[in-house]
């Protein structure tokens, strides 16, 4: 693999793509029913609940999620008109189904989703008002001298990997199919990976010196390309962008893996936001400690 150095970039047209992709990537997050538009974090139990802002009374039984909807009240699922009582069925861990809804001409869903083995609620509306709040992310200056070739080193068989969670007493376990090794100014770095959303691609969760000073406290994460026959790719920290747990409670959002704090400064990619929707109810998962 050649290896691409800042040298052998335009910094002109390095900029304008940067510019591009994070135009898109703020986008695509701020949707009218993205996660900017959720309005709360509910644990779904044995006792029925409402949902403010959204029909129906909620349960959780043998068939699963169940739903009672009132004369009058309907969701929409892939298509489909739900009235009357509907149950969701089976849903994996990590896996989430979105009916979506209309309440006086604004659009409005419930996410219904398993996370640590939980099954939580999180209605969501075009009308929140931190949708209309929400100002776009301030990031470092993009440079390419933060883009470092990397060698994906992969486990002979995916490794589970357990890792805390935004919300306390909640952990995650997901399949970690090997580790980034790269260098920066002499020093030898190693990251766990995780799998990325296109095949093959991979996803690093982190936090290095920069955490908690100009940059999101918990984590960031940075998708990287699919390495090429050899094992080589490349990390481009000036991508590194904020969890939705960086700006709002209602996230359940992984921590990065033991061993993947950079003990140097990424002075690259997304910094803090500076607006937050925050709830006291939604910072312990049932059972949790506080």
């Amino acid at each position: 693999m050649t290896t691409i150095t800042p040298t052998d970039i335009d910094r002109a047209q390095f900029g304008r793509e940067w510019e591009d992709w994070h135009r898109g990537h703020e986008t695509r997050r701020a949707d009218a029913l993205g996660f900017f538009a959720i309005t709360g974090l509910h644990w779904l139990g044995s006792e029925p609940i409402t949902l403010p802002g959204a029909p129906g009374t909620w349960s959780l039984g043998a068939d699963g999620v169940v739903v009672e909807l009132a004369e009058g009240e309907t969701l929409t699922l892939d298509g489909a008109t739900i009235t009357g009582t509907h149950a969701f069925g089976e849903i994996p861990e990590r896996g989430s189904v979105t009916p979506t809804f209309t309440d006086d001409d604004v659009a409005g869903a419930v996410e219904i989703a398993i996370r640590g083995g939980h099954t939580i609620l999180r209605p969501r509306r075009a009308d929140h008002p931190f949708l209309a709040e929400y100002s776009g992310t301030p990031t470092y200056v993009p440079n390419p001298r933060w883009r470092v070739t990397a060698r994906f080193r992969p486990f002979d068989a995916p490794r589970p990997t357990e890792v805390g969670a935004a919300v306390d007493g909640l952990t995650h376990v997901y399949d970690a199919p090997g580790v980034l090794e790269f260098s920066w100014r002499g020093e030898e770095f190693t990251l766990t990976a995780f799998d990325g959303k296109a095949p093959g691609a991979l996803l690093v969760l982190f936090t290095d010196a920069t955490s908690g000073l100009t940059t999101y406290a918990a984590n960031r994460s940075v998708g990287i390309d699919a390495p090429d026959a050899d094992g080589w790719t490349t990390i481009d920290f000036n991508r590194a962008v904020n969890l939705p747990c960086a700006y709002t409670d209602f996230a359940t959002c992984p921590l990065p893996p033991e061993g993947n704090r950079l003990p140097v400064g990424i002075e690259a990619g997304e910094k803090t936001p500076l607006t937050r929707v925050r709830s006291i109810d939604a910072l312990v998962a049932p059972g949790g400690a506080a």
